[in-house]
C-alpha cells in the first residue's frame, strides 16, 4: 500500500469549505495569512494593539461575508483589500498617527550573530527609519507595506488599494523620495550606515 500524502488544500478550496460552515477551513485561513496581515497591518497603523485588533475583526469579517467571495478569484488581493480597508477606517477615526516608533522597535529583528555595538547602532538605525516612516501619508506607509514587507506585486497593490498600478508607483517613489530626505537630515542614521 503506497504511503498517503497529505494534500495542502488551496485558499480557495478553504473558502469554498467556510462557506459550507467549516470553521476548520477559518482556522487554516488564519494560520496561512495571519503573519504577512499582521505586518502589513502594523506597519500602517503604527500600533501593535491595533493591528491586532484590525487582524481579528478581519478573520471574523472573513468568516462572515465568506459567501461574497468567488472562488474563481485570487484569495490573497480579497483578504488584503479588506484588512486595508479596516485599517483605513481604523485611521479615519480619529488622529492615530502619534504612536511612539519605539513601540514598534520590539517588532524589528535583530540576528543574534551581531556584535552588541552593531546591535546598538542597527536598533539606532531602526529607530530612525520607523521614524520616518511613520511621518508618511498614510496611502505612501500603506504601499510600501505591501510591497516591501508582503511582496505584494504593483498590480495585486492597485487591486487591493483600488488605485491605478501607476499611482501604486508614484507612491512608491514619492515614499521613497521622502524617506531619503527624512534620513539625509538625520546624522546619526549616516553615521551608521558608515
Amino acid at each position: 500500500m503506497d504511503e498517503l500524502t497529505t494534500v495542502t488544500p488551496s485558499d480557495q478550496q478553504l473558502m469554498t469549505q467556510l462557506k459550507e460552515g467549516d470553521l476548520e477551513a477559518l482556522g487554516a485561513l488564519y494560520e496561512r495569512h495571519w503573519m504577512p496581515v499582521f505586518r502589513t497591518l502594523l506597519a500602517v497603523t503604527r500600533d501593535p494593539a491595533a493591528a491586532e485588533d484590525i487582524l481579528q475583526d478581519c478573520f471574523l469579517r472573513l468568516h462572515r461575508f465568506s459567501g461574497r467571495f468567488d472562488t474563481r478569484r485570487p484569495f490573497r488581493p480579497w483578504l488584503y483589500r479588506m484588512a486595508v480597508n479596516l485599517a483605513y477606517s481604523w485611521a479615519a477615526r480619529a488622529d492615530r498617527w502619534e504612536t511612539p516608533a519605539d513601540d514598534l522597535l520590539e517588532w524589528v529583528p535583530c540576528p543574534d550573530d551581531i556584535c552588541p555595538e552593531r546591535k546598538v547602532e542597527l536598533n539606532e538605525l531602526n529607530e530612525q527609519v520607523l521614524e520616518a516612516v511613520a511621518a508618511l501619508s498614510f496611502p505612501q506607509s500603506s504601499t510600501m507595506a505591501l510591497y516591501y514587507l508582503n511582496s505584494c506585486s504593483l498590480k495585486e497593490i492597485a487591486t487591493l488599494l483600488d488605485c491605478p498600478v501607476g499611482t501604486v508607483k508614484s507612491r512608491l517613489y514619492y515614499g521613497r523620495e521622502s524617506l531619503q530626505r527624512m534620513m539625509a537630515v538625520a546624522p546619526e542614521v549616516n553615521h551608521a550606515r558608515s
